[in-house]
């Protein structure tokens, strides 16, 4: 699979089919509309497709697949450089965005929903908080292929034109190979100064997260208590070799193919079925 991924990237991935036959392609983020990510995310696939951005129109990160259920959702549709491209933010989460696309803008379901490209990495365990693979999440329950992009870099500027060299070639993969039915693909880059990308591997969700660090404040007028959550990441300590976090600090671009539709532990069911429901018929 990677080394056919390697080709698509070496050979122009212009090929996405002629303006006739180009994939309808949704795009989202968490960051918000106006962040830089989702800009140069339009800008590597608009030649490749035709797109429709609808994005929160506030940054949204770690929101998870949170939906807005008591509160109105307002729509703005906004323009970008030559006022011919009209995009969509919402004034809700990434999982409001493509709930909203398909059913109050779009008049016919996306080929695939593209989410990102995110300020910050989503490997390992943090895939559970994040709003950016919330989105992939959301289109994946509506069966509408998806892939998340998310940079390492948050602190400092990712290198986002770096990024958008390899994105049209995996849009252009999954689309040419589906992936199988409730499945996402999550993809992450490297941090900036690690440099030039070693290459893609095709590989694990690991178990590095974000360990919290709540810092104590005081209130300056009412003299209450008050935290910010905070956080910094924890590597995971088994050292996996194959897995994202591993592959990135090396220095190369990971991709995950993430099920999300069949959450049932299968193996403990079969184990454990037939003893959890004698003890409580014996009980």
């Amino acid at each position: 699979m990677i080394l056919i991924l390697i080709m698509i990237l070496i050979y122009n991935p212009s090929h996405m089919k002629n303006d006739s036959k180009k994939p309808h392609i949704l795009i989202t983020n968490d960051d918000g509309i106006n962040a830089k990510g989702i800009k140069h995310l339009w800008h590597s696939l608009k030649a490749h497709a035709h797109l429709t951005v609808v994005a929160p129109a506030d940054e949204q990160s770690a929101v998870g697949l949170c939906t807005t259920l008591r509160s109105p959702l307002r729509l703005d549709k906004l323009f970008w450089e030559d006022d011919s491209h009209a995009i969509w933010s919402v004034t809700g989460t990434p999982a409001d965005c493509v709930k909203m696309a398909l059913n109050a803008i779009l008049d016919k379901r996306p080929d695939i929903v593209i989410s990102g490209i995110n300020r910050g990495g989503n490997m390992g365990r943090n895939v559970l908080y994040s709003g950016t693979v919330a989105a992939s999440i959301e289109s994946i329950m509506q069966e509408i292929p998806s892939v998340a992009f998310s940079c390492c870099d948050y602190f400092v500027e990712p290198d986002y034109p770096m990024a958008t060299r390899y994105i049209p070639a995996i849009v252009n993969y999954v689309l040419s190979n589906p992936l199988p039915k409730g499945t996402l693909l999550n993809v992450n880059f490297p941090e900036r100064h690690l440099g030039s990308y070693k290459g893609l591997k095709m590989t694990k969700q690991g178990k590095d997260w974000w360990l919290e660090n709540p810092d104590k404040r005081i209130h300056p007028n009412e003299g209450s208590t008050y935290y910010w959550l905070g956080g910094k990441l924890r590597i995971n300590d088994d050292d996996n070799e194959d897995e994202d976090g591993t592959w990135l600090r090396r220095g190369y671009v990971t991709a995950v193919p993430v099920r999300v539709t069949d959450l049932t532990d299968h193996e403990h069911l079969t184990q454990a079925r037939d003893e959890f429901e004698k003890h409580f018929r014996e009980s």
